[in-house]
């Protein structure tokens, strides 16, 4: 592997209310580069990055796809920090928080109730922030990176696609069937999946609005994605995951079927 190549940095992989893992949420890395998506739901992130040696310093773009807890707490933190730094005269340049208006206003206010003035005071100076409208193209990492709405059934949330990797990202939801075109023979989809579909009785994905492995994976051998990584999972069988998993889903799916556990990477190029 090219260890200056792009990279996936799963930093959490569970769903909302997972014990036994963290939150979904990642970190594409190339270089010194740092796009972080996502924060989770708590303080944890800190530590995570941390074992991870990634340093905040590093991070100089961050999104936040939507409003919920297991999404957007992680980043209050993430600002706090970046936010401490900034003010020690310890962290070069600005950090960009892309969102959507309505992501944007909840985390003003939360940062806004728990968090000191002067760190609140650096929005919209050296923290950017950039409100996302739906085909919204920005430079990240050297990326064109293309933001779009994913026609949640639940609240506005935002995914995104990168073109030159042809990666793509539709959130904690299942791929919308309006982009199933686009996503046609992607090299990558990452793509979350509640459960086993064998135990869809006993977690109830599709009254979340979520999908099980093998959903999943039969909706990507339809539109032959070559990579599929899948996330925002359950954590009942942390140890047996990745196993069971990928016996699941590789009777439906002949791409290659990634279950990352947190903290693992995965090179893109």
């Amino acid at each position: 592997m090219n260890d200056n190549g792009l990279s996936i940095t799963m930093l959490g992989t569970g769903h909302a209310t997972v014990t036994k893992c963290y939150n979904t949420c990642f970190i594409l890395r190339e270089r010194e580069g740092c796009f972080l998506v996502d924060g989770g739901g708590g303080n944890q992130i800190l530590r995570i990055l941390e074992e991870q040696d990634i340093a905040l310093t590093q991070i100089h773009d961050l999104f936040i796809t939507h409003a919920h807890s297991d999404h957007i707490l992680g980043a209050v933190w993430i600002v706090r920090r970046i936010g401490q730094l900034m003010l020690a005269g310890k962290y070069g340049g600005e950090l960009r928080i892309y969102a959507c208006d309505e992501v944007m206003e909840n985390l003003q206010t939360i940062c806004g109730i728990v968090l000191m003035k002067k760190v609140t005071d650096l929005f919209g100076g050296r923290m950017r922030l950039v409100r996302l409208r739906d085909g919204d193209s920005h430079i990240i990492l050297g990326r064109e990176i293309t933001f779009f709405n994913i026609m949640s059934t639940k609240l506005i949330q935002y995914g995104f696609k990168m073109t030159e990797e042809s990666l793509f990202f539709c959130g904690d939801e299942p791929l919308n069937p309006k982009f199933y075109a686009e996503v046609k023979g992607a090299s990558w989809l990452l793509h979350e999946a509640f459960c086993l579909y064998a135990e869809k009785e006993k977690f109830k994905p599709y009254e979340k609005h979520h999908s099980t492995v093998r959903d999943v994976c039969q909706t990507a051998e339809e539109l032959r994605v070559k990579n599929l990584i899948l996330m925002h999972t359950e954590d009942s069988h942390i140890q047996d995951r990745r196993r069971l998993y990928k016996e699941e889903g590789e009777k439906v799916y002949s791409g290659r079927l990634w279950v990352p556990d947190d903290g693992e990477s995965i090179f893109v190029n």
